[in-house]
């Protein structure tokens, strides 16, 4: 049977929660999250909203339906949230050595691996969480009790949307209706759910203008780190707020999304 290196988990508090990685091995620090749903790991780790994050999974087993092939239908992710995993690390409680699942194609493991991101199990996640709620923010790293140490680092220390948004106008279907779609993190499932609505859906990069395109509606995704950083976001939406029709547009546009 494989061995699994002994890996730690280290707050800012000092805190120590013993494990072992199961996942790339290198030491990463970021900003302690957790998630309390009982499935959908392969979406949450590819949720740009987790980047910069070591996202711990409160639900005991992980791991027991593996992971999906990466297919894409229309530029978009068939089964994921973006084009890789977002999360800086993944945390969990019990790992599942085994997986069965009618459209899994590989372990939670191995596609840690691929993607070069850490993983733990071992951890009492639901104290980690615990800690979380009761004390705030929380920085951590995870490293090798006999290997090199490294810092705390706050991801809100640099521009998380910049690093997931996307870098060029891309343009989805063919409908009636035309969505400007502010990218500053967007998963795939919101563009795939605007599309059913016989839309022409616009993404564009968080500090793109775009009040030279005609559009019916306007969507603004939401996004990682702190949204201070987003000012070319906010003076591209200023200038579309003086044309006087943004909000009756706006919120029409989300009613009918959603």
């Amino acid at each position: 049977m494989q061995k699994y290196k002994p890996f730690h988990l280290v707050l800012e508090d000092g805190t120590v929660f013993e494990g072992k990685s199961f996942g790339y091995e290198k030491a990463v620090a970021g900003e302690v999250v957790f998630n309390t749903a009982m499935v959908g790991y392969p979406e949450s780790l590819t949720d740009p909203s987790y980047a910069g994050q070591l996202l711990a999974i409160t639900f005991p087993l992980v791991g027991n339906y593996g992971v999906p092939n990466d297919t894409f239908q229309n530029g978009l992710s068939t089964f994921y949230e973006s084009e890789k995993i977002q999360a800086t690390a993944l945390i969990i409680s019990d790992f599942s050595f085994e997986y069965s699942h009618w459209n899994a194609v590989k372990s939670l493991s191995d596609w840690l691996k691929e993607n070069e991101v850490p993983g733990i199990f071992g951890v009492d996640t639901r104290e980690l969480t615990k800690l979380v709620r009761e004390k705030g923010t929380m920085r951590g790293k995870l490293v090798f009790p006999d290997g090199e140490d490294i810092d705390f680092i706050n991801p809100d220390d640099e521009n998380q949307v910049a690093k997931v948004s996307c870098k060029e106008v891309i343009t989805y279907g063919n409908g009636k209706k035309r969505i400007l779609l502010v990218d500053c993190g967007v998963k795939h499932n919101i563009i795939r759910c605007l599309l059913k609505r016989d839309t022409t859906v616009i993404r564009v990069p968080w500090d793109y203008d775009y009040n030279h395109i005609e559009f019916d509606g306007l969507f603004i995704s939401n996004g990682p780190g702190d949204p201070e950083y987003a000012q070319d976001t906010v003076r591209h939406i200023q200038e579309t707020m003086k044309t006087g029709n943004l909000f009756s547009v706006f919120v029409w546009e989300i009613s009918y999304c959603l």
